[in-house]
């Protein structure tokens, strides 16, 4: 009963960390993490464990699966060159200069198990950026980098962790070896996930139930990643691109009911993973410290301090000069009209926007806790309690001190947006009203002159706006809204005065509540 209530309170612990977290407008993982500082040094906190091989499925396959399916494939590929940079050069650089330092403060430390903790501490987590990128206007070009980045650097450094986990436990690494195996992993992940999502598609079609639908979202993704890992492919690039193919295709066969179901469901999620993987995290540091001599204490936090330092600074040397070079262009040619744009807006300014969005978070827990436990400094992996406490100082260093400041920043920065997806979403608009109007003109009947003349009126406004900028929503959204708030108050007199029982007033109030959805702006909802 009591590990009972000390779950249920660290959730709500958690709910009162995130709301001050947007009240401040900060990233909530920071205070997750601050929150998993305090439960370390608690006394009488129950102990909790995980088995390491399903902490990387556990934690990142449902993630990947969120971010996946709400990446633009387009957008992706015309900014092709910067994101490889960093998911691929940033990773690689970060990982080789926290080994260097590692090996320099700690000399008897294998080369291995030194690559292994620059893999842990070099991916920046989508969840802690993004957060806090959604209180500033940042230029629609950056936040796309930022999330293909936050996407595909996990790619790049598991593979890494993978290698120097497989070098320090066997003694043996040959990259001859491994090479032609890592090639066909890759092309097998990338032919492999949009299979897969083609044989889920073809199930989907046959379910309709919105929590058999969730279900089996999450079935997909646990499962790929279990079968990619089985087959021996990067289940990063599985699961990604399974999400990014069901994204282009699935839309047109899910109701609005189930997207609404369904992005409730994964949010709160993904809410609850950050928590559970910061709670086990925040567990570990305090046996770790416990074990330790004074002296062995003073030289693992230095380490730690160091390693905070080494992966912000090479992050800023890695993005600055070829920010300064092609002005964040990383070398990419504009092919877009809208790229031309936004070339011109971007500069050193957005440069250090990006290199000061490197928060570590959710990956970095996740293949910390996923190390095999044992060995010198630690019980199975050498120095395992050194990359654990590493890797929960980077974390809490970089999205304290980055996470913290990132939104002031930008502000003190003043980078311009120029709305390419407002411009897109409005000529679109005009385009989709346009297409209303017309499937209503053969119906006569009253009804449907009611949504004609509704339709006609948001197309003129449309139309009447350079690039079909027209506010949010529909003429008649303010009208219903007040319409819908008077229905409200009557249903709830009717059922208050005993009129109407509580089952048909919750039937009525689901109506009510999609009518209202259907009037209410994205931007409010």
């Amino acid at each position: 009963m009591f590990v009972f209530h000390w779950i249920v309170g660290v959730l709500v612990g958690a709910v009162l960390l995130a709301g001050l977290a947007r009240r401040l407008r900060a990233p909530y993982p920071a205070f997750l993490a601050l929150g998993g500082v305090g439960l370390a040094f608690i006394p009488g906190v129950p102990s909790l464990s995980l088995d390491p091989e399903l902490a990387l499925a556990l934690f990142l396959a449902p993630v990947l699966m969120d971010a996946g399916y709400s990446t633009s494939l387009r957008d992706l590929v015309r900014n092709a060159r910067p994101i490889a940079g960093l998911a691929v050069g940033a990773v690689a650089a970060t990982t080789a200069a926290v080994a260097a330092v590692a090996m320099w403060l700690v000399p008897e430390m294998p080369l291995a198990a030194a690559i292994v903790l620059g893999a842990v501490v070099a991916p920046p987590d989508a969840v802690a950026a993004l957060s806090v990128l959604g209180h500033v206007s940042l230029p629609h070009r950056l936040a796309t980098i930022l999330r293909g980045e936050s996407l595909l650097n996990d790619a790049a450094s598991l593979m890494i962790y993978r290698l120097g986990v497989a070098a320090a436990v066997t003694g043996h690494f040959s990259l001859v070896e491994v090479a032609p195996a890592f090639a066909i992993g890759v092309v097998g992940s990338l032919v492999a996930g949009p299979l897969a999502a083609l044989v889920y598609l073809r199930i989907l079609r046959r379910v309709e139930e919105p929590m058999s639908v969730i279900v089996l979202q999450f079935s997909a993704a646990f499962g790929l990643w279990i079968a990619a890992e089985a087959l021996e492919l990067s289940g990063v690039l599985t699961v990604v691109s399974f999400a990014i193919t069901v994204a282009r295709h699935a839309p047109g066969q899910t109701s609005p009911r189930l997207r609404v179901i369904s992005n409730a469901v994964w949010d709160t999620a993904i809410f609850v993973l950050n928590v559970l993987a910061f709670v086990l995290i925040g567990e570990q540091i305090g046996p770790i410290l416990a074990r330790m001599t004074p002296e062995q204490e003073i030289a693992y936090i230095s380490v730690a301090g160091a390693v905070v330092v080494t992966v912000i600074l090479v992050r800023i040397a890695w993005v600055l000069p070829a920010s300064a070079i092609r002005r964040v262009g990383f070398g990419t040619r504009p092919v877009h009209p809208d790229d031309l744009r936004q070339n011109r807006e971007l500069g050193l300014g957005a440069g250090f926007a990006v290199s000061w969005s490197g928060m570590r978070g959710l990956v970095t827990v996740a293949t910390a806790l996923a190390l095999p436990e044992g060995g010198p400094g630690g019980a199975g992996f050498p120095y395992r309690d050194l990359i654990v406490l590493t890797a929960f100082c980077v974390v809490i260093g970089t999205l304290v001190v980055q996470g913290l400041t990132l939104r002031p920043i930008l502000a003190r920065l003043g980078l311009e947006d120029s709305d390419p997806v407002g411009r897109e979403v409005g000529r679109a608009r005009a385009e989709a009203y346009g297409a209303a109007v017309e499937a209503l003109s053969s119906d006569r009947s009253e009804a449907a002159d009611a949504l004609r003349r509704e339709f006609h009126a948001a197309l003129a406004e449309a139309e009447a706006h350079e690039d079909g900028l027209a506010p949010e929503g529909l003429p008649t959204d303010e009208p219903r809204r007040r319409a819908i708030r008077a229905a409200r108050d009557r249903l709830f007199t009717l059922r208050r005065n005993g009129r109407i029982g509580d089952d048909a007033y919750f039937v009525l109030e689901e109506e009510l509540d999609w009518a209202e959805l259907n009037a209410t702006p994205r931007g409010e909802a």
